[in-house]
């Protein structure tokens, strides 16, 4: 649908936020730059920020790009991503599917071990991904869903059969782990480098704190963690056990932890960092057309597979009644936050699978156009009008919008609570929390607005879809449908490709456009700086970044 009426944008919003960038960089994932004049480190050391502390290290409890950034160097999956987003041998040396596509046979390589110099065993995988499934698991795996494609592994983690040998994960030898699915899973392979797949050592038994300290966190890739101090910092060093060590260059990662866009450019440019941005920073948008002009050869920008949205919490007034949602979600201006605020590529959203995703034959969204909702700002005033009458309200409540803490989280959040004053009347107090607290006040539904942003898990729309089921993990609105659940079981169930990708958008619309959960912002770019030095650094189509066969040149 085309726009009906271009909503108003304040003249200081546009003279606080304007700086255009003139373009976009190459896609340097290979770290080929040829920017920079400093001399380049001494040391195999690679240096780089996470704006925040991982809330955890615990790949059955992860949830977020921070803890994943640090476990997916820690740890290591069956499989890993290759450079080229195909799946290579991880810990599993060889894999044999069925015909009918139900049962994986992956046969584990016998020089794995964890970095304690203890064998990896199947047993370690059975033992995590029943662990994540344990009706008893506290606090509960925001990712056991994503297990549910084991056969009799939905029934076990919601306590509908109580014995875990009926789960479909087996290890029949220690070095042979047998997997039989409910379902055919066409991507049911790219989930076995997926951290809640990835395998834990089992002496963290009745040690809730083991993934906090160095000395308990035992893991299997090709880092371990050598130093943790929360707010400060978190060094890696290479792990000497690990299988594939030989390919490993770097002896150090050293991860700085500070949560101001700010210092990180700063600290980027006095070469106290190698790496800077996304996924686990950020570069002040006020700053890139400087950063163009300045370090342009050292700038990436990459259209990514992820959506920046705004959650509704559907429980709490006012955001339990559908119409007034879809005010707040018809009153913004996309096109003028991506030009005016973010200015790194991203591109209006008003649907929630992003731009890159495997459809049926093509693109999902080049197939399913997202069309869902349009930007009207009289049809915005009639649905608030029409949604505070149902409600019987005279005047809105008092609406909070929650943020983690970053500069351009801060930006956007301000710039939205403006068109929502000046488009809709509606005053909306803004508030930032640390990253956190802020994952628990929006698990905990302790909130009516808050960001949110997801990124693939793996290439297929159903990783946008299945986590707002009535028992998603991840679903921190309040919402629940049967149909929507049914829709997904039923795209779970078939086979047929074609099918899939029509329940999938039906669920779609569901979520969108009849009951507008979610608030589409835009579809992300990855934007970062990364120095001339750096090497084999690659980021994927979703935006994670791989620095673990990255070297100093």
């Amino acid at each position: 649908m085309k726009k009906q009426k271009k909503l108003m944008l304040l003249m200081t919003l546009i003279l606080a936020f304007s700086s255009v960038l003139a373009a976009c960089g190459a896609d340097k994932n290979d770290g080929a730059n040829k920017g920079g004049t400093a001399d380049k480190p001494k040391e195999q050391v690679f240096r780089m920020n996470l704006a925040s502390d991982p809330p955890t290290l615990d790949p059955g409890l992860a949830q977020d790009n921070t803890s994943n950034t640090v476990i997916s160097a820690v740890f290591e999956g069956l499989v890993r991503k290759g450079a080229d987003g195909s799946e290579e041998p991880g810990v599993a040396e060889k894999w044999d599917v069925s015909e009918d596509g139900l049962k994986y046979v992956f046969t584990l390589r016998k020089d794995a071990k964890w970095s304690n110099g203890d064998a990896v065993t199947a047993k370690d995988f059975e033992y995590a991904w029943k662990r994540v499934l344990d009706p008893n698991f506290t606090p509960a795996s925001p990712y056991a869903y994503q297990l549910y494609y084991i056969k009799n592994a939905e029934a076990y983690n919601l306590g509908k059969i109580k014995d875990a040998n009926e789960v479909g994960v087996k290890a029949t030898d220690d070095y042979t782990l047998e997997v039989t699915l409910a379902n055919p899973t066409p991507y049911f392979l790219s989930l076995m480098s997926f951290q809640t797949y990835f395998p834990i050592h089992n002496s963290v038994e009745g040690n809730a704190s083991w993934a906090t300290k160095p000395e308990t966190l035992i893991g299997n890739g090709p880092f371990k963690v050598s130093q943790m101090t929360k707010g400060q910092k978190i060094e890696l060093v290479k792990n000497d056990q690990y299988w594939d060590k030989d390919a490993i260059k770097l002896e150090k990662v050293q991860m700085s932890i500070v949560n101001s866009s700010a210092t990180e450019l700063s600290s980027y440019r006095n070469d106290e960092l190698d790496y800077a941005g996304h996924p686990t920073g950020n570069i002040p948008t006020d700053q890139l057309n400087a950063i163009k002009k300045e370090l342009g050869d050292e700038l990436m920008i990459k259209g990514i597979s992820s959506t920046y949205f705004y959650i509704f919490n559907t429980t709490e007034e006012p955001f339990d009644n559908v119409n007034i949602r879809k005010a707040f979600a018809m009153a913004i201006d996309r096109q003028a936050i991506v030009e005016k605020i973010t200015q790194g590529g991203q591109l209006p959203a008003h649907g929630f699978v992003p731009p890159g995703i495997k459809g049926e034959s093509d693109e999902y969204r080049k197939e399913v156009p997202d069309t869902y909702f349009d930007e009207n700002l009289e049809e915005a005033k009639k649905l608030l009008e029409q949604g505070m009458k149902e409600k019987g309200y005279t005047t809105l409540p008092e609406v909070t919008l929650i943020h983690n803490s970053d500069d351009n989280h801060k930006k956007i959040a301000l710039a939205i609570a403006d068109m929502w004053k000046n488009n809709l009347g509606v005053s909306v107090k803004v508030q930032n929390q640390e990253w956190g607290v802020f994952l628990k006040n929006r698990d905990a539904l302790n909130y009516q607005v808050a960001r949110s942003g997801w990124g693939a898990d793996y290439n297929d729309p159903m990783t946008y879809i299945d986590m707002w089921t009535s028992n998603g993990g991840n679903n921190d609105t309040g919402f629940k449908s049967e149909e929507y659940d049914q829709l997904v079981k039923d795209a779970y169930a078939t086979s047929d490709n074609a099918k899939r990708m029509e329940l999938m958008s039906k669920a779609e619309k569901i979520l969108v456009e009849d009951n507008q959960v979610v608030m589409p912002i835009y579809y992300y770019s990855s934007v970062s700086l990364v120095k001339p030095w750096v090497k084999n650094l690659h980021l994927d189509y979703k935006g994670d970044i791989d620095f673990t066969r990255a070297y100093i040149e």
